[in-house]
């Protein structure tokens, strides 16, 4: 048996996966009730970590961080695409099962989550990589992917690190998940003013354009977010110019403002 290599204080560490959960709203669940919702947010990712045939986190050491209203689950890195899907979906499809049968004294239960990889230190697992998995967790990307979340009738938005993105879903190891279910962002944290990371959204049952509306930070060079209305909305709200008033009726999506403006005449009547 080869000998292990010696390991200097600069060499980079090995890779691990890494997902955070967060329970929306936890520390407005009465007292009393906090550990039992907790524990059925456990046995929940417990029984979806099975579904989806990944290793129990605990299972490696420091490989589960209890953060007191989510956890940091560690995985190998050989996993990572399974992280996107099928996890994020299953997820919240026990979420939605867990709703349904959910009785009217116990709390709702709706979670944001992030999955990245990246180097980790041995046996701490503390760096880089758990600190932009928490941000990301945290980012206002996420927190507002969950309002389009609630309005879908789906407990989970989560953030994918653009590397974790770029590894599974742009190189199609991700069966039942696409580009067209991802919104390109920019994370932020508001408490974090010096982050600032590309990271990919999801919700499951939505489509990237679906949730853009909801973001503020989801605007493309392209894009026209004064114009963009909600999913709801019968119609879109009219665009302002310099030389007049477009009003459009009917959903408009970017591209086709893009790449049709041009050939739009203002009435001038109207000024």
């Amino acid at each position: 048996m080869d000998a292990p290599l010696h390991v200097e204080p600069l060499d980079v560490p090995a890779e691990l996966a890494l997902v955070a959960i967060d329970m929306e709203k936890y520390s407005q669940i009465p007292e009393a009730k906090m550990a039992a919702a907790r524990c059925d947010v456990d046995d929940i990712v417990a029984t979806v970590l099975a579904e989806c045939q990944l290793p129990d986190p605990h299972e490696l050491p420091g490989g589960y961080k209890d953060s007191g209203d989510g956890a940091i689950l560690l995985f190998p890195p050989s996993v990572l695409a399974r992280l996107v899907d099928p996890l994020l979906g299953r997820l919240n499809a026990a979420l939605v099962r867990y709703e349904r049968q959910r009785l009217a004294s116990s709390p709702l239960l709706r979670l944001r989550a992030s999955v990245h990889v990246g180097p980790l230190p041995l046996p701490e697992h503390r760096g880089k990589a758990t600190n932009d998995t928490v941000r990301l967790l945290d980012s206002q990307a996420t927190r507002q992917a969950l309002s389009a979340a609630k309005d879908s009738g789906a407990f989970l938005a989560a953030a994918v690190s653009e590397v974790v993105y770029q590894r599974t879903v742009a190189e199609g190891r991700t069966p039942n998940l696409g580009p067209h279910h991802f919104l390109d962002v920019v994370a932020r944290v508001s408490d974090k003013p010096g982050f600032e990371q590309p990271c990919r959204i999801h919700v499951p049952g939505l489509t990237g354009p679906a949730v853009r509306p909801y973001l503020s930070d989801a605007a493309s060079p392209t894009s026209a977010p004064s114009s963009i209305a909600q999913p709801s909305d019968a119609s879109a709200k009219p665009v302002a110019s310099s030389g007049g008033t477009i009003q459009f009726h009917g959903q408009v999506s970017d591209p086709t403002i893009a790449n049709r403006i041009e050939n739009l005449r203002i009435d001038r009547r109207q000024r």
